[in-house]
């Protein structure tokens, strides 16, 4: 579930990405459609937001800043394919030659 962090009310136009930069502010950028290249970004509020590790910050349908958990998911290792991988490195190592 998103919380709001900043109500900022950005009014979207089509054709935008819209998205918070590195320095905390709302910007957007022309997308890129049908062999044309995407623009470069603009400025649309400042803002300041600090970021904190862990959070994906978005805008969300009303215009305002929005932040949830990103979720670092993947496949769970089980005990074979551990046990697989520690087989294969064993394997794998090379004996030196004596001349």
């Amino acid at each position: 579930m998103a919380e709001k962090v900043e109500k900022v009310g950005v009014k979207r136009e089509s054709g935008y990405l819209y998205f918070i930069d590195k320095q905390g502010d709302v910007s957007r950028a022309l997308m890129a459609r049908g062999g044309k290249k995407g623009g470069k970004p603009s400025k649309v509020t400042k803002v300041g937001l600090k970021k904190e590790k862990g959070y994906l910050y978005f805008i969300d349908k009303q215009g305002d800043v929005s932040r949830s958990i990103m979720s670092r998911g993947g496949k769970k290792k089980t005990k074979k394919t551990a046990e697989k991988k520690i087989v294969k490195k064993v394997a794998k190592k090379k004996q030196l030659r004596k001349p």
